[in-house]
């Protein structure tokens, strides 16, 4: 994935979907759960111990690009 920005954003969970309400709580942590691995490897997400950071920019490139097409089950 090519360097959305030098500067990273990064948000919780829930402050990502105060800003985004097209994302709900329950489908992001689904998403995390299901590609979490995926997201990670794209530098969407961050973890940071047990907390979950979310890197705004990437990680609506990630979803633009279709890296969540397909969260679960069989496509």
């Amino acid at each position: 994935m090519p360097e959305v920005t030098s500067n990273p954003q990064f948000l919780t969970v829930r402050q990502f979907t105060e800003k985004q309400p097209a994302f709900t709580a329950g489908g992001i942590r689904s998403l995390l759960f299901y590609r979490g691995d995926d997201a990670e490897k794209s530098g969407a997400v961050v973890r940071f111990g047990r907390r979950v950071l979310i890197d705004e920019p990437r990680f609506l490139s990630w979803v633009r690009e279709g890296g969540a097409k397909h969260i679960r089950g069989a496509a």
